[in-house]
């Protein structure tokens, strides 16, 4: 278990330093430093600088993959789970630490291949959205807001104030009960054909 606790301390701290220094400061040097331990004991879990950055990457997707499906499995209606679930966790329950989106800058600057397990990951999610039931255009619409508010905030664009967030999560969560709504009476009435 410490070996796994010193790995998430390694990646904390290389996310720190890319969130608050910049991809350029990503040195293997400068990780052991900001982790407090040896350069041989970084090089014990991460041998480079790529695998470093990968190790990010990987542990951002696996975090949200796990909320997700977590969200998914504790979710008792059928229509509109995955997509409910994809807005719930993005909105509320991201990644405590928001530097750890900063992995994803790294991977981009590195070797942009490194992306690989959340392209996989975003993959599987707007598959399972796309047919949770709903509209899949609809549904598709609510999922790339939801990035929309989250890239907003990664890339410091421009960030909307807190109240004004909370209303389009309000917004899209309205609309996404709606077409749940919709898609009851719809399947009352008439089968829906896939």
């Amino acid at each position: 278990m410490a070996r796994h606790s010193r790995k998430i301390d390694i990646l904390n701290a290389a996310s720190r330093i890319v969130s608050h220094q910049g991809i350029f400061n990503l040195t293997l040097e400068a990780v052991a430093k900001e982790a407090g331990i040896s350069k041989g004991g970084l090089l014990y879990h991460f041998k480079t600088k790529e695998a470093l950055v990968s190790g990010m990457v990987e542990h951002l997707a696996n975090n949200y993959r796990e909320k997700i499906q977590s969200h998914v499995n504790e979710d008792t209606e059928e229509t509109g789970k995955w997509t409910r679930a994809f807005l719930n966790v993005t909105f509320n329950h991201g990644y405590p630490n928001k530097d750890w989106n900063a992995g994803l800058l790294a991977a981009k600057a590195v070797n942009p291949e490194l992306l690989k397990p959340l392209h996989d990951a975003y993959r599987e999610w707007q598959h399972n959205i796309e047919n949770d039931g709903l509209d899949s255009v609809d549904a598709t619409l609510i999922r790339l807001s939801t990035d929309g508010i989250w890239l907003s905030e990664l890339f410091d664009v421009y960030q909307i104030e807190d109240y004004k967030k909370k209303q389009v999560y309000e917004r899209l969560m309205d609309w996404l009960n709606n077409l749940q709504k919709e898609n009851g009476e719809q399947s009352d009435t008439q089968p829906i054909n896939r």
